[in-house]
């Protein structure tokens, strides 16, 4: 099985994800194309140089909806850290200790941790704040600038 999750670099949130059988493009481009139509599109996104986010059918999709695409160095991890944090988290704190026996259970799993995650656990990195309240912090000043 496969999440792919979308994460805002400033609060932490994560914006959306979703899990599949398999990591081919359509899919990601489908998740990508999803975290779009939920709220908007964002100036930049990061990825890994995996085939199906290097392919005509992401890269397309993102640089057609004049999104940047930036992408770690090939085996580089501690480029994309933010989310590798994420997956470090979710692993240890939620999956590792509630070991899934089929993708259903799997599912439910990063339902209940996802919310948590972005309005209830603290992050050292954005100084113990929430991302959900840091993201809506953000947004208002935006707007209000």
């Amino acid at each position: 099985m496969y999440l792919m999750a979308i994460v805002d670099l400033y609060s932490r949130k994560i914006m959306h994800w979703s899990i599949s059988n398999s990591m081919d493009a359509d899919w990601c481009t489908q998740v990508m194309n999803e975290a779009v139509e939920m709220h908007g599109c964002p100036c930049i996104i990061n990825t890994d140089q995996g085939s199906q986010f290097t392919s005509e059918a992401f890269s397309g999709y993102v640089l057609g909806n004049g999104i940047k695409l930036s992408m770690d160095g090939k085996g580089r991890a501690t480029d994309n850290a933010f989310i590798e944090r994420f997956w470090r988290d979710i692993k240890y704190e939620k999956i590792y200790l509630n070991p899934p026996e089929s993708g259903q259970a799997l599912y439910q799993l990063v339902k209940e941790y996802v919310p948590y995650y972005n309005t209830e656990r603290r992050h050292g990195g954005i100084e113990d704040q929430i991302p959900e309240e840091l993201y809506w912090q953000a947004i208002n000043k935006l707007k209000a600038a």
